[in-house]
């Protein structure tokens, strides 16, 4: 998160920003990546488009792979939290079965 306590971004990170939305970033992308409303993205990139040198815009690919990168951790760490929950679920199941002076323990049928 770039932004904290509701201050004013810097002008360099306003421009960087505009330049990954130039890139073909979607702005919705970007919001929640730099914790910033979309709408305001946009407005910036309407104030600073025309003052970017179309070499200063970064390679779109570059971009791609990092968001891409981002997503599967994203993906593995809400599969670790879930994987982690069902575990805690578990155990609190087991901890519980031992305080219990006869558990319920399926008898044999022979």
């Amino acid at each position: 998160m770039i932004r904290m306590g509701g201050k004013r971004l810097k002008e360099e990170v306003r421009l960087k920003i505009v330049k990954e939305a130039l890139a073909g970033i979607k702005v919705g992308v970007l919001a929640r990546l730099h914790d910033i409303h979309p709408e305001t993205i946009r407005l910036w990139v309407k104030e600073y488009r025309d003052s970017i040198p179309t070499e200063e815009i970064p390679m779109t690919d570059e971009y791609l792979q990092e968001l891409q990168r981002l997503q599967n951790v994203e993906q593995r760490y809400e599969k670790a939290v879930k994987v982690l929950g069902e575990k805690e679920l578990e155990i609190e199941i087991l901890r519980e079965l031992l305080k219990k002076k006869n558990p319920a323990y399926p008898k044999n049928s022979k």
